[in-house]
């Protein structure tokens, strides 16, 4: 349950539905429309210094928001009970980036989850790294035992769950607990989850990361990232957003305004045609193991079990042998699973993944390559048929 007005708690599938859209913003308007604005002009000199005094939700400079924007992330926060607030920024990179930077400084180390998007991996050993911050990568599978890494530098540890490539899922509550004992900020790329399946302030997160490009926007048209924050992340968050001059545009605002009233009925699409393809091809011959945290045998899936209300629909599969060739033989054919980038969209998905040349601290070994697979909300029946098909030009290329 989350928090509903009047604080009266609703379901979080009401709260998609209402949650952001305050009279003054709307006026009547069931959808608040897209304020577009640079400038804002004030009535007088005693306006513009009473206005500077906090400009949270108070129209300020377009930098710091309009109605558009703020509808988009108090939505999301009231999706995480315990949440202060939450901040948009123009993509899940550069979400993670400002969190990162809110809660890090020179000499500081990070401790990183082995399994992170690539992307992240990449601003730790760039930017980060320029700044005089240290990364260390630690086991995704680590749970508890953070507490015998965390050093006297360690001011922060971030988690992916499940991770985007190889989906282990992070015995997060616990992590936080190591952390908060320490005085270690958490930070959770929560992206394949989304509040809805996993709530990580909840849990006991101080910083939640979203790429809302995914499940929030769900149409493949825009770029957009949010970070919510609990109350004693909130200040540092807020300060280096406003430093750094992160902003989402009012437009891509209101796509995820958009996308987010209905995430619930498509997650829940998501998640059952998924499940249906995973149980699929785990009986495959040409399949060594199915990568999908909702599925039996995947790495922390018992804690997949406990921590969260349910799956979406990204998730992997190691083949049986082969190479390179032999698993381009089987994407390329692929008629209903566009080969490209990003995921959280409508339309199905697949890319050739390669763990083995990211991992530090964990080296992986797998049977044969990974293929990742986002299903979208075509009809599972027609995906499995598909991907039958490519399943034997496999078979043919290995022969």
């Amino acid at each position: 349950m989350t928090a509903g007005k009047g604080d009266k708690t609703q379901n979080p599938a009401t709260t998609l539905v209402t949650a952001g859209r305050r009279a003054e913003w709307t006026q009547g308007i069931v959808n608040p429309p897209v304020w577009r604005a640079s400038t804002i002009l004030y009535d007088s000199v005693a306006d513009l210094k009473e206005r500077q005094k906090d400009t949270h939700h108070r129209l300020y400079y377009g930098r710091r928001g309009t109605p558009t924007q703020w509808s988009l992330a108090d939505a999301l926060t009231e999706l995480e009970p315990g949440a202060e607030g939450t901040l948009l920024y123009p993509s899940g990179v550069a979400a993670v980036a400002t969190a990162l930077l809110a809660v890090l400084g020179p000499g500081d180390e990070l401790l990183m989850v082995d399994s992170a998007y690539e992307p992240t991996r990449a601003l730790c050993d760039g930017l980060l790294k320029r700044f005089g911050i240290s990364t260390r990568f630690y086991d995704p599978l680590v749970g508890a035992g953070i507490a015998g890494l965390i050093g006297d530098k360690t001011r922060a540890i971030f988690m992916e769950s499940p991770g985007s490539l190889t989906f282990e899922v992070q015995d997060v509550p616990a992590i936080c607990a190591a952390a908060k004992a320490r005085g270690v900020a958490t930070l959770l790329d929560n992206t394949w989850a989304t509040p809805l399946y996993f709530r990580a302030i909840e849990k006991g997160v101080d910083l939640s990361i979203l790429a809302c490009t995914k499940y929030v926007v769900g149409h493949s048209d825009a770029m957009l990232g949010a970070v919510t924050a609990a109350p004693s992340a909130w200040g540092k968050l807020r300060q280096a957003t406003y430093q750094l001059g992160q902003h989402a545009a009012p437009d891509d605002a209101w796509l995820g305004s958009r996308g987010l009233r209905t995430m619930g009925v498509r997650l829940a699409q998501h998640q059952a045609s998924a499940l249906k393809v995973a149980r699929w091809l785990a009986e495959q011959p040409q399949v060594a193991r199915v990568l999908h945290p909702a599925l039996p045998g995947c790495p922390g899936h018992e804690l997949w079990t406990r921590d969260f209300a349910g799956a979406s629909g990204l998730f992997g599969f190691v083949l049986n042998g082969g190479d390179d060739a032999a698993r381009a033989a089987l994407i390329d054919g692929l008629e209903l699973f566009g080969i490209g980038f990003s995921w959280g969209g409508f339309e199905s998905l697949v890319i050739p993944a390669d763990p083995e040349r990211m991992r530090t601290a964990v080296p992986w070994h797998a049977e044969g390559p990974l293929v990742r697979l986002h299903i979208g909300l075509e009809d599972p029946d027609d995906l499995i048929a598909d991907l039958a098909a490519a399943l034997r030009r496999f078979a043919a290329a290995l022969s």
